[in-house]
This record gives C-alpha cells, sequence and structure tokens, in this order.
C-alpha cells in the first residue's frame, strides 16, 4: 500500500504532463519521431507570499504571450503532497528564450540571474524537471535500438 502512495504523484505528474496544452501545442508543431520537451516545475511558496508569486507568474505568462511562445500551465494544489503549485511549461529554444527577455525588458522586468533572486524572495523551495513525452513504451523501446 505504501508503494502505491508513492506512486500516485508520478501518475498525477504523467497525467498532467500529456494533457498540458504547452506540451500538446508543442508536439504539433514538432516532427512526429521528436517527442515534446517540457518543464515540470514544484512550487513551495514562501508563507504569506502566494498571492505575490501569482501576480510575478501572471506577469510572466503576459510576458510569453508578447513573445509568441507556448504558454504555461499552472495547477494548484488541493490536497496531498506539500507543493502549493505545478507548473508545466515548454523547453524554450534559445531563440524563444531571447525572445521572452526582449519582452520582459519592454516592460521593465529583470532577467537572467536578477530574475532567478527575484523569483526566490516568493519560493521557500521548487524544482524543475525536463521530460518529454507522450511517448508510447513501444516508441521508447524502438529508440533505444
Amino acid at each position: 500500500m505504501n508503494r502505491l502512495f508513492r506512486l500516485i504523484p508520478l501518475l498525477l505528474l504523467a497525467v498532467i504532463f500529456f494533457t498540458s496544452p504547452p506540451v500538446r501545442a508543442q508536439m504539433s508543431r514538432q516532427d512526429a519521431k521528436q517527442p515534446a520537451r517540457a518543464r515540470i516545475s514544484l512550487y513551495r511558496v514562501a508563507p504569506g507570499k502566494h498571492l505575490e508569486f501569482l501576480k510575478w507568474m501572471a506577469e510572466n505568462d503576459a510576458v510569453d504571450k508578447e513573445a509568441g511562445v507556448p504558454a504555461s500551465t499552472l495547477y494548484a494544489h488541493l490536497d496531498g503532497d506539500s507543493w502549493d503549485f505545478l507548473g508545466v511549461a515548454p523547453d524554450l529554444s534559445r531563440d524563444q528564450q531571447a525572445k521572452v527577455d526582449e519582452a520582459a525588458r519592454k516592460r521593465g522586468r529583470k532577467t537572467g540571474f536578477p530574475a532567478s533572486l527575484e523569483f526566490r524572495t516568493f519560493v521557500t523551495w521548487h524544482t524543475d524537471t525536463f521530460a518529454m513525452g507522450p511517448v508510447s513504451a513501444a516508441d521508447l523501446v524502438a529508440a533505444s535500438k
């Protein structure tokens, strides 16, 4: 039974990843042989910083839209583990990231390391994982040859 409870967060991440609009949008633009890549992020927000964090993330969404990159998707924690929000975002190319940085600077926002420091004022902990998919087990077997 304990093993089942450890699998539940992984199953949740898989369902979210495979049904996420940014991942589906990116997949539709890619060659069928190349699965999409996405960044899955878990955030534990600092006490009392939840609304500020959400406003900061909403501004990021507006910057992404202005830069013409696929939107991120945010999921709010309801029950279970200790994270507050889960984000699914496309893995941007260097050109896409440059467009995002340019749009952010036009809005007077920080980029690069200063933006990273600003982000850390909102969270006590976060993690990013890069994943690919969706793929079938047969696709992965074929790719291993």
